[in-house]
């Protein structure tokens, strides 16, 4: 299992005190640990992922351990989040919860187009897949999992939180991101971002694993900004002209309702 190294926090990052870059290096290895999921990660596939040598990785895994920020399984030895992790996280939930607002409306969608749904947030210059329903089609495409991350111009779902933005910050997001080994080149990527500005969705045609097709819409915050993307991955054959529109049409629809009750859950209270 390959796991990409959460830019914000890199290991490698220049830093003026030791204890700075223990802090950093400590916080990359539990978004790590995060990334494993329900399976957990063993300690050599942390020390690949970190990038660092097993005694420091240890070390580190150790000191979260007594903060119970991560846990080790007694039988597997594989390594997960821990309590205090979880508890954290239920108390940043009524801010940044988004995916309880949304979980329903991926389940109507995977039930109602028999494809994969997925929601999908901005992180930094990249797109986090925060989850995915399937539907019943019995083909699926896999390109996203939970916990994946993407240069923000790649997918669907990333096009249309490009597109949502102001256009002084998506075209400083491209400029940043110019220098990666994108597909689509930038000039592409800048073409798809103005027509999904345009269309008011986002279409992503087979670039990122070929032959597998989704089309994005943004959801807001209450005050206009973007707050995530909802869209739909499937197979080449059933994202056709004929269909695209019907499929918009249900995202847009979910989307209005994710908006609506992030509207009433951020209301003044009298």
């Amino acid at each position: 299992m390959t796991l990409p190294m959460p830019s914000p926090l890199p290991l490698d990052a220049p830093s003026g005190a030791a204890g700075s870059q223990s802090v950093q290096r400590a916080l990359s290895l539990l978004s790590l640990v995060g990334r494993g999921g329900s399976a957990g990660l063993g300690l050599a596939q942390l020390t690949a992922a970190a990038g660092l040598t097993r005694p420091t990785v240890r070390r580190l895994l150790v000191a979260l351990g007594t903060a119970r920020l991560v846990e080790q399984d007694a039988v597997t030895r594989r390594y997960h989040l821990g309590p205090e992790a979880y508890l954290l996280a239920s108390f940043a939930a009524p801010r940044h919860g988004i995916l309880s607002h949304a979980a329903d409306s991926l389940k109507r969608l995977a039930a109602e187009t028999g494809d994969t749904a997925f929601l999908s947030v901005q992180q930094d210059d990249h797109v986090l897949c925060l989850a995915h329903e399937e539907g019943s089609f019995p083909i699926r495409t896999h390109a996203l999992k939970a916990g994946d991350r993407n240069p923000i111009g790649l997918g669907a779902g990333g096009l249309a939180l490009l597109a949502a933005m102001p256009e002084a910050e998506a075209e400083a997001l491209l400029q940043r991101i110019a220098a990666l080994p994108l597909k689509p080149a930038l000039q592409d990527l800048r073409a798809d971002v103005a027509r999904a500005r345009s269309l008011g969705h986002a279409v992503n045609p087979g670039r990122v694993v070929q032959g597998s097709w989704g089309i994005g819409v943004a959801l807001r915050w209450p005050d206009g900004h973007p707050a995530a993307a909802l869209s739909v991955a499937a197979i080449e054959d059933r994202m056709g002209p004929d269909r695209q529109p019907a499929l918009v049409a249900l995202l847009h629809r979910e989307a209005a309702r994710i908006e609506a009750r992030l509207a009433r859950h951020f209301a003044p209270s009298d």
